[in-house]
C-alpha cells in the first residue's frame, strides 16, 4: 500500500444500490491537514479509474502552502473507492460467504455507490461541512454525484467529464473489458492480480491512453520513428510499456467493476431530468474542460456548466488530451485558485 495511507473498516454494514450487502468493509484512505474545531474545513479529493488514495502522487501540482489544497488551512482527504484493488473493498477481498476472494463474484457498483461508500466514511469521522469537493474524469462523476447527494457540499470543481456517460465512452470502455475477458488468462473469472499473462489488461491500457491522449501530441512525441532495428514504432513500444506497467499493479477484475461504474453514470437515472436534477445544485461550481479531450469533449462540460444555476466554464488548452488534467497544474491552478478563493462573491 502507498505510504501514508490508512485501511479501516466501516463501522456498519454497506448496501450497494443492486442490493449486496457488504459486512464492515475495509476502508483506504489518506488525509492531509488538520479539522477545524467545526470539522467543516474539509477539501474532499475523489480520485479517476487507475487512482488511489495518495492524492499527492497523481494530483501533487494542487497541494501546498497558498494553493488548492493547503494542508494549514484544510483538512484533505481521498478515500479509495469501493471496488478498487488499492486498499478498499474490492474484488480481490475475501468473501466471507466463500473464504476467498470474490472476483467474478463482486457485486456490480455505481458512482452513486461509491458516493454514498465515502458519505458512509465521512460521518464516521465525524465530518459536517466539505469546503470543496474536486475531482477529474471518474473523479468527477463522483464529485458531482457527491453535491446532488450530500447537502454538506459548499463548491466543487468538476473536470473533464459530463452530466452522463455517452455511447462513445460506454463504447471504449466495452472494447476494453472484451479485451480483459477474451485473455487466455482469465479462465471463467479466476483471473489474479500478479498471475500474468496481463495480455487483456495490458490491451485495455493501451485502448485507454490512445483515449487519454490526443492525436497532435502523438504526433509531437512519436512521429512516425522507429523504436528498434525490427522496424517497432515509439508509440507501439510505449504503448507496450504503458500496458505491461498498469497490468502489474491493477486488478482485472478491477478494471472492470470500475468501468462498467463509469457507464452507469447519468445524473436522472431514477430522478427527474438533467435540467431538474442540476437546477438544485445551489451551490458554486467550477466546470472545467480540456479543449484536446477526445474521450470527453469539451461540449459536455460547457453543457454542464450552463445547466448547473452556480456554474461557470474555464478551459485548460492543452495539446495532452484527457489526461490534461494530470498534466497542465500551472492552468489548473490558475483558474480553481480565484474560483475557491473568491467562490462567494463570484455568483452574486
Amino acid at each position: 500500500m502507498n505510504q501514508g495511507i490508512t485501511q479501516t473498516r466501516l463501522e456498519d454494514h454497506f448496501i450497494t444500490e443492486s442490493g449486496a450487502r457488504l459486512e464492515s468493509p475495509e476502508v483506504a484512505y489518506k488525509t492531509w491537514g488538520t479539522l477545524n474545531g467545526g470539522r467543516d474545513n474539509v477539501v474532499l479529493i475523489c480520485h479517476a479509474l487507475t487512482g488511489h488514495a495518495a492524492a499527492d502522487e497523481w494530483f501533487p501540482g494542487i497541494f501546498g502552502k497558498g494553493n488548492i489544497c493547503d494542508p494549514d488551512q484544510h483538512f484533505i482527504i481521498c478515500i479509495n473507492v469501493p471496488g478498487s484493488c488499492y486498499g478498499s473493498v474490492g474484488p480481490q477481498s475475501v468473501n466471507p460467504q466463500t473464504g476467498r476472494p470474490y472476483r467474478n463474484d463482486f457485486p456490480e457498483l455505481t458512482i452513486r455507490d461509491m458516493v454514498r461508500f465515502q458519505q458512509q466514511f465521512l460521518d464516521q469521522l465525524g465530518i459536517n461541512g466539505i469546503e470543496l469537493v474536486i475531482g477529474g474524469s471518474m473523479g468527477g462523476m463522483q464529485a458531482l454525484e457527491f453535491i446532488i447527494m450530500d447537502r454538506r457540499s459548499r463548491s466543487a470543481v468538476l473536470i473533464a467529464m459530463g452530466k452522463a456517460h455517452t455511447p462513445w465512452a460506454i463504447g471504449i470502455s466495452h472494447a476494453q473489458r472484451t479485451a480483459i475477458t477474451n485473455d487466455p488468462g482469465w479462465k471463467d473469472g479466476n483471473y489474479e492480480l500478479n498471475e500474468g499473462p496481463f495480455r487483456g489488461v495490458a490491451a485495455a491500457r493501451m485502448m485507454a491512453m490512445i483515449t487519454y491522449r490526443a492525436p497532435e501530441d502523438y504526433n509531437r512525441k512519436f512521429g512516425r520513428k522507429l523504436q528498434n532495428e525490427d522496424g517497432q514504432f515509439q508509440i507501439e513500444s510505449y504503448l507496450n510499456h504503458q500496458g505491461e506497467k498498469l497490468a502489474k499493479r491493477m486488478d482485472a477484475h478491477t478494471y472492470i467493476t470500475l468501468t462498467k461504474a463509469m457507464d452507469s453514470h447519468d445524473i436522472s437515472r431514477g430522478r427527474s431530468d438533467f435540467e431538474q436534477v442540476l437546477d438544485r445544485v445551489e451551490i458554486p461550481v467550477q466546470v472545467i474542460g480540456i479543449r484536446s479531450d477526445h474521450l470527453y469533449p469539451i461540449a459536455e462540460q460547457k453543457e454542464l456548466a450552463d445547466l448547473l444555476p452556480n456554474g461557470r466554464y474555464a478551459e485548460i488548452d492543452s495539446p495532452a488530451g484527457h489526461d490534461g488534467f494530470l498534466i497542465e497544474f500551472d492552468q489548473l491552478n490558475e483558474i480553481i485558485i480565484p474560483f475557491v478563493k473568491h467562490k462567494e462573491l463570484q455568483f452574486i
